[in-house]
Formats: structure tokens, sequence, C-alpha cells
């Protein structure tokens, strides 16, 4: 586990140096964060290392917008909570439970002293006649934001920060987009908190490989 600093001026952390495998293994999920603030070079260099993956004929079509102000970040949290408890509540749940994961999420968007939000931007896609061809064109999109959400997590945790990946806005891209008076052509596909642990994660145990391969010939 790698050694957490004690605030953002600190000495690289030793895990910097690791070789990639490394920092593949050791990246890890965080849920709770210390109010550290991250320097903005941070944040920048997380999304330089994003836009750097591959992307359908390299037209990247992602777009990310980082919020760093706490009366954002409880904005955000204020209407995705309310979508959800609705949400929620169409599928039963019990209300003091529903309560207890609604607050648990809210902590984790208020709590971090960063979010970034990937959202996939289709304008400059290729446009096909046939429905099949428009359908393969989006999932490539949407594969390569994967691409690039992966590289800010591995850029992150190489440079001593901590993050998570929490797909909420999925399943409320518009309340984001009227929260934030985004562009509607964006469509956000994930929150991304990032900051310095409060507490090491618990870490899931991966299946063993060869539970993995369907084939190798």
């Amino acid at each position: 586990m790698k050694t957490i600093p004690a605030s953002p001026g600190d000495p690289p952390a030793a895990h910097r140096d690791l070789p990639l495998a490394a920092l593949i293994s050791g990246r890890r999920s965080v849920r709770r964060f210390r109010p550290d603030p991250v320097a903005h070079a941070d944040l920048y260099a997380l999304l330089e290392a994003a836009r750097w993956a591959p992307s359908p004929h390299g037209r990247q079509p992602w777009r990310f917008v980082v919020l760093t102000r706490p009366e954002l970040r409880r904005q955000l949290a204020d209407a995705m909570g309310a979508e959800w408890h609705r949400q929620l509540a169409l599928d039963g749940q019990d209300a003091a439970e529903v309560e207890r994961r609604l607050q648990i999420s809210r902590i984790r968007i208020t709590s971090a002293p960063a979010i970034i939000i990937p959202c996939l931007y289709l304008a400059d896609l290729d446009v096909y006649p046939d429905a099949e061809r428009n359908a393969a064109e989006q999932t490539m999109a949407i594969q390569s934001l994967g691409c690039a959400i992966q590289n800010m997590l591995l850029s992150a945790y190489q440079r001593g920060l901590d993050t998570g990946w929490m797909c909420a806005p999925l399943f409320c891209p518009e309340v984001v987009v009227a929260a934030l008076a985004l562009d509607t052509a964006l469509i956000p596909h994930a929150l991304i908190p990032v900051g310095y642990a409060a507490v090491d994660p618990v870490r899931r145990p991966r299946r063993p490989l060869d539970e993995l391969i369907a084939r190798f010939d």
C-alpha cells in the first residue's frame, strides 16, 4: 500500500517511480478524502494524460468538467441526490436504506477537494446512413472515454493522488448538465473524485487470470 502524503506540498510519494505494472495493480478506489486541496497543476496533468487516450478516427470524443469550488460540488450533490432518491424509491427500497445510500454518495462528492466529470461528446463523430454503424461509432466513443478515464486514474496514482470512479451520472446526465449549466452537447458519464485518501480502502479481490481468458490459442 502506498504512503499517503501529509499534504500536497510533501515530497513525492515513493510509488511515483514504480513501473507501469505496479501502478496498474496499486491503483485503488478511494471513497473518503482528506480536505487537503489538489494543486491545479496536478489536475491539468491528469487531463493531459486523458487527452492522449486512443479514440475513433482520432476525434477525441470527450470533454472534461473540473469542480474545485465546494459550493459547486454541493450543488451537484443536491441535484443528483434528489433524482437518485426518486429512482431508489421506484425500486421499492426501504426509506432508511435509501437515506443511508444517499448520504454516502453525497459525502463522496462533497468531501473530495476536486471532482472531474468526464463527458461524452459526439458532435465530431462520423455519421453513416445506417443505424448499425452509427451505433458502433458511438460505442467506440464510449470505449475511448473509458481509456481516457483510466489514463487519468493511473496518472493521479503516480502523482501521489487517489481517485474513485462513480458512474452515477449515467443514470441522470440531464440533471448534471442542468445543475452545472453545461453545454447540452455534453453527456456526463462519470464523476471522478480526486484527492488524498483519508483511510486506505478495502481492496476487492480480482478473479484469477485463467477464469478471465475465454480462449488463448
